[in-house]
């Protein structure tokens, strides 16, 4: 029987699995993948800033974890889906519920580095 995971300990694969979904590009596509399947060129217009290569990588790591089934069609030119499996539906919500919360945060968030800022500045 496979004991749960604990994300603390440096040596457990649950640390990079967690990495790769709540990294800044991990977390981005899983919640742009809640809208439904879609096309390499379609995520790297949703994701705006992320290279060519990092959506690569970043949907490879996804992929090997689970999270990403990628479904490649046999037409040419080469046709190729993503979407989320199970697990990465279930990952993908608990993340657009952490961005809603931040997003309707903002102005609290925005006054608190104000504050910060201006502590900072007295402070030099």
């Amino acid at each position: 029987m496979v004991q749960r995971g604990d994300v603390y300990d440096r040596n457990c694969p649950t640390r990079v699995i967690a990495n790769h979904a709540t990294g800044q590009w991990g977390s981005l596509v899983l919640g742009k993948l809640l809208d439904g399947t879609k096309r390499f060129s379609e995520l790297r217009r949703e994701v705006s800033g992320v290279s060519e290569k990092m959506l690569a990588q970043t949907l490879q790591a996804l992929e090997r974890d689970g999270l990403v089934h990628r479904e490649v069609h046999p037409v040419i030119p080469p046709r190729v889906d993503y979407s989320l499996t199970t697990l990465g539906a279930h990952a993908a919500k608990q993340i657009i519920g952490l961005f809603g919360w931040i997003e309707e945060n903002l102005p609290n968030f925005l006054a608190a580095q104000e504050e910060y800022d201006a502590r900072r500045l007295e402070n030099v």
